[in-house]
């Protein structure tokens, strides 16, 4: 395997010395490009007090192009479809070489805490989210303690 190029081990060292509050981004030992990470869910969301578990990958031409994210954790948001693939601006057509894997994970994190139903990735939720917020957000607390409780994954 090549080496990995400075800016990943870098930011990777930064990741574990300086972590962000609630993100653990761990590389794997097999391969510093794939990194296991846990996000908690934001105070204020309905994804309070939830865990979960993401997987991030930087592909050969990162920093260039945007690192692979999704969800391992099920998870009802507009914005996360079924296979935990995550719409986000960032990861996408607004993705810049000056962005790092931290600013990636504070996004997904702010993005539990502000859903955007009129940009969605789950469709099906997105319209749940607009017909009937206070009933979408239960069921997001719900999914919630349901798949992504600490306990479960202890």
């Amino acid at each position: 395997m090549a080496a990995l190029p400075k800016r990943i081990i870098k930011e990777t060292e930064r990741l574990v010395s300086d972590p962000v509050p609630g993100i653990t981004a761990i590389p794997k030992e097999d391969n510093l490009r794939h990194f296991e990470v846990f996000i908690d869910g934001p105070s204020s969301s309905p994804y309070a007090g939830g865990h979960f578990s993401l997987e991030l990958f930087l592909p050969d031409d990162y920093p260039m192009c945007a690192p692979k994210v999704r969800f391992l954790t099920k998870i009802y948001h507009p914005n996360i479809d079924k296979l935990g693939r995550i719409c986000l601006d960032v990861l996408k057509d607004n993705w810049s070489p000056a962005l790092q894997i931290r600013t990636i994970l504070l996004s997904i994190q702010a993005l539990l805490g502000a859903p955007n139903p009129d940009d969605p990735l789950a469709n099906d939720v997105a319209e749940d989210w607009k017909k009937d917020e206070k009933k979408a957000i239960e069921t997001a607390q719900s999914w919630t303690k349901q798949y992504a409780s600490a306990k479960l994954q202890e």
